[in-house]
Parts: structure tokens; sequence; C-alpha cells
């Protein structure tokens, strides 16, 4: 078997041009079995998220539940709030638009139905950094290249945050598709330029977001016949984004206020009207890794800073996240780190030292938490198979995928046929196309699982 995979590497025509590392080790003594290009610096992509959630984990611990509060800062005479009204986030990712409908219905419980200030969203618990350094400027206008903010709602129970749903469903033919928006907010102007067509076509509907603003442009060709194509787009300004959303909650459950909608810090002696917990680390680990969530990512990255140095910042983040990985026996000073989601192109990491993670975190009480996280392979059911749900049926293989132009890799755990248990860590850089990745990925994985292991470089 170390003799096919030898010639596996030399020989197949998809690794040519491309740079491939590759990293196995015993699951119970973390001993190397098989290295390839192992100590190379390569692009992790969303590998990235184990080091982060790893940290998380141990600086934040399982059991932490992110807080978003409503206060006020004046009197409730006779059904009138004398003063504003505050919606204060603290890196909550997962608030949906329900979430914001029940706060204004406890408002209006307690006797609210007007108030004689402002609505004021505040998102100073992090910095007002909204992007990563390195974000591919294209990407921003995606909802895994969102804004990252201590105030944030999103559409789904992904928690894609900053982000709203645009779907999209063919006319007859010659006419505008019709859309819709979830939420549907004036927050966010659609135009759409889009046509229905008689031939099947592919890919042939653009979803767009300027830069800058909040203009979505639907143009392109979608087939007369296809089902609603629908994506996900990050707006521009996710603080605002929020607030406006529970200003409309606030509006739905009949409160009016005479001031207006906007930003700012809540004053020290503002009273809490309603408070909020999010679930715990432990069950929000599952979309964050299974789904590969960046904004997730990025939130726990500002909220390791906020909770070790009281900035939540990415510098302060990045700073406690390296310093746990030292923790863990990673050799910080062979890497480059710039964000936790894995989205930059100058994150560098090489596959032994992720592999020297995932030995050293089944050390730890809550590495059950850790494992539950990954995506199983071949599993269709969305929260368990997570990104490995088509791919690899019939292999037992636990891993984190990994995706960025260029860049696919793969990193976990694994048996093989014979029961042996492995840690395995593959990156491949230099790619024409991710999906030729993830075929190398999948070959690798079939090569392993059939055979029996010696020590080797190549």
């Amino acid at each position: 078997m170390e003799k096919e995979l030898r010639n596996y590497i030399v020989n197949d025509e998809k690794l040519k041009g491309g740079l491939l590392g590759l990293s196995i080790c015993s699951l119970s003594s973390g001993e190397p079995l098989f290295e390839h290009n192992s100590k190379i610096r390569m692009h992790p992509a969303s590998n990235m998220k184990l080091l982060t959630g790893v940290a998380a984990l141990n600086v934040l611990g399982p059991a932490y539940r992110f807080e978003t509060e409503i206060r006020a800062d004046g009197s409730i005479i006779e059904g009138k709030l004398e003063g504003n009204l505050y919606l204060i986030g603290k890196g909550d990712p997962t608030l949906l638009i329900d979430d914001f409908d029940e706060f204004a219905t406890k408002i209006k419980m307690q006797g609210i139905h007007t108030i004689t200030g402002n609505i004021i969203g505040d998102d100073t618990w992090f910095d007002d950094v909204r992007l990563s350094h390195d974000l591919v400027w294209t990407d921003e206008q995606y909802y895994y290249g969102a804004q990252v903010s201590a105030l944030t709602v999103s559409p789904n129970e992904d928690y894609d945050t900053g982000s709203v749903m645009i779907e999209v469903t063919p006319a007859a033919t010659g006419e505008k598709p019709s859309f819709a928006a979830f939420p549907n907010t004036n927050y966010i102007t659609i135009r759409n330029e889009a046509v229905t067509v008689s031939e099947t076509v592919e890919d042939g509907l653009i979803i767009e977001r300027e830069h800058g603003g909040n203009l979505i442009t639907i143009k392109g060709k979608i087939s007369y016949d296809s089902d609603p194509i629908k994506e996900w787009m990050a707006v521009w300004g996710a603080s605002e984004y929020a607030t406006a959303i529970f200003s409309q909650s606030l509006e739905k459950a009949g409160i009016n206020w005479s001031g207006s909608v906007k930003q700012g810090s809540t004053p020290k002696e503002a009273g809490l009207l309603v408070s909020r917990s999010s679930i715990p680390l432990s069950e929000l680990l599952v979309p964050f890794m299974k789904l590969s969530n960046n904004g997730i990512a990025e939130i726990l990255v500002k909220e390791m800073g906020k909770e070790s140095y009281g900035e939540g910042s990415w510098e302060k983040g990045l700073d406690i996240l390296g310093k746990e990985m030292n923790k863990f026996r990673m050799d910080m000073g062979s890497m480059m780190i710039k964000d936790g989601s894995g989205i930059s192109h100058s994150n560098l990491i090489p596959p032994k030292e992720i592999a020297q993670l995932l030995y050293e975190v089944q050390k730890k009480e809550w590495f059950p938490v850790f494992l539950h996280s990954l995506p199983v392979a071949g599993i269709e059911e969305r929260m368990t198979g997570g990104t490995l749900r088509d791919r690899m049926k019939g292999r037992v293989v636990k891993a984190k995928t990994g995706t960025i132009e260029g860049v696919s890799t793969l990193a976990g755990y694994m048996d093989t046929s014979s029961g042996e248990q492995l840690i395995i860590s593959i990156m491949v850089n230099n790619l024409l196309d991710e999906d030729t990745g993830k075929a190398i990925e999948d070959e690798i994985i079939e090569i392993i699982a059939a055979g029996h292991w010696k020590r080797s470089e190549l």
C-alpha cells in the first residue's frame, strides 16, 4: 500500500502542477506513518477552523453563551418610554428574525407602546473593523464574506450572519423572473434585469451586490423549467441591518417611536428590559464546523479577544489563538495566521502541524464535543454529514474540509478497512479548480483505507 500511495503521488495526472502536502499519523501515538511535503507551509482554507474551534473551546469553554440585551435610559409612564431604546449586541451569531419579534413582544408586555426617543443599535462590544484585512474584495458581497459585527442577524438557522436570502423563480419565456427576499426588508434594494428563457442554462443567473451599498442586481438568464434559485447575499452595514430588522419587529408589535433608528453606544445608567442567551458553544460548534461557517469563525476570534484582553478585535483574538495553539505543541513559528475562518490566502500552515493539533486535542475533556462537530463522510443528514455528506460513502471519516480558490484541504480522523485508526491532514494547493482537489483527497482516502502503513517520507 505504501508503494501504491507513492505511485499515486508521483503519477496521478490531476496532481501535475499542483502542490500536495500530506501527513498521516497513528491516532493512538501520534507517530508519523506517511509524510509528503508535511513541513511545507500551505494554505489551509477552512482547515483553519480546526484551530479556531479548539482555541474557542479552550478559552471560552463548551458551556459559553453569547448575550444580547435590550435596555432603556428613561422612565416608563402610562405606556410611554420617555427616552431611548437600545439593542445591545455582544457577538451572538445565532440571532434570528424570530428572536427580534420575541424581543418586541416582551417589550410590549412590559407596558411600552410608545417611545419618545430613538431606537439605537449598539455594536460596541467588538471593534468597528468589519472585514478581515485579507478578504478578497469580490467575496464581501456573499454570505461567506459578510461583515463581522457584535450586533448581527441571520436569515436562517445555519446562522449566516449579516446576510439576506434572495430567491428567484422563473416566469413565462421572455418575461422577467419573480423574486423574493428573506427577511423582507427595505434595508436592501433589488433591481431585476434577468429574463426567463426556453433553453436550458446552467449558472446563467447572476446575483450581485454593489460594493459599499445595498443595491442587489439580478441579471442573466434562468430556464423556464428551473427550480427556484437561491443566493445568500451579505449586506453592507451588518449592525445597521440588524437594527433595521429590530425596528420592523417593534413596528409589527404595534410599538411606535418619535425619534430615528440609528447606531450608538448605551449609557451606563440604562436599565435592562430584556435579555437573551444563545445556545452553548458546544451546540454552536455543529453548524460552525459541519457547514464551515465563516461568520461564526471570525466572531469566535473577536470574542476570544474580548474575553481575554477586553478588546474584541482580530489582533487580540488571533494573539490569544496563537498562544492557545502553543499549548497543543503546534510550532507557531512555522506558520502564518491572518483570520479565524481560513478565507485569507495569506494563512500558511504545514500539514504536519494540523496533524499535531488533531493528536493533542484528544487529551482535552471536551474532545467529544470537538469530534462531534466534524463532518461525517457519506451521511446525508446536513447537520451530521455537513460538507462531507456527498463524499467518501462507505468510509469511516470524520474530518474538516477546506476550499478557497486554488485550494482544497481535508483534515481529521479515519479508520482503515482493517480497523486501524489514523489522523490525516491532506492539503492540495495551486489548483486550477477545487473539484480536482476533492477528487485527489477522496482517492488518497481510498488508498489509505485499503492498506497497511509504515513510516515513510517521500
